[in-house]
């Protein structure tokens, strides 16, 4: 792990993104190294297309929210949502984000963001798995040299458990997972 004080994450999107699957897989990583681990989400609409955010908080924590400034990365699978959820990042982290395009660095006052793009969407295609953008995300976001508390053979491990049953949406959301991982090649 980054620190002995842990690491805060956000995962911000709207319905039907996967907002949750993500963040549940990371915990589930986190609980399988026996670290402890805090999640929270809001949901905004509760339907498809509402905003849905989730923190993350893995090490030694006494709440699970977390405060604006203070994320150490922020994976957002809506582009728009780096606007509303940015203030959480704390100064030098870093944010992947679902967008074709570049965006650069976010600086103010206070803080300097680091952002990294892909177009999620389009490389879920790649992979016969449009719904797997969120993993591509996730995928990229393994790839930073971040000091992320688990690696890409934890994920898969926690994807293997959890769809265990059904190998075909398995072998897609590993395939999915895997194309975001090169992205960052």
């Amino acid at each position: 792990m980054k620190s002995d004080k842990g690491q805060q994450l956000v995962i911000s999107g709207v319905g039907g993104q996967g907002v949750l699957f993500v963040t549940r897989l990371l915990a589930e990583a986190a609980i399988d190294k026996g670290l402890p681990v805090f999640t929270s989400e809001t949901h905004g609409m509760a339907q498809r297309g509402g905003t849905v955010i989730s923190h993350l908080k893995v090490g030694e924590f006494s709440s699970p929210m977390i405060r604006p400034g203070q994320a150490d990365g922020l994976l957002v699978l809506h582009a728009e949502n780096l606007a509303l959820h940015g203030a959480y990042a704390r100064s030098g982290a870093w944010a992947v984000v679902n967008q074709a395009g570049r965006l650069e660095a976010l600086q103010d006052e206070t803080r300097t963001l680091e952002i990294y793009c892909l177009d999620a969407a389009q490389l879920a295609e790649t992979v016969n798995s449009p719904r797997s953008s969120n993993l591509v995300v996730l995928g990229r976001v393994l790839s930073l040299e971040t000091g992320l508390f688990c690696n890409f053979g934890d994920i898969v491990k926690v994807l293997e458990k959890r769809l265990a049953s059904d190998s075909k949406r398995c072998n897609q959301a590993v395939a999915a997972l895997e194309t975001g991982l090169k992205a960052g090649a």
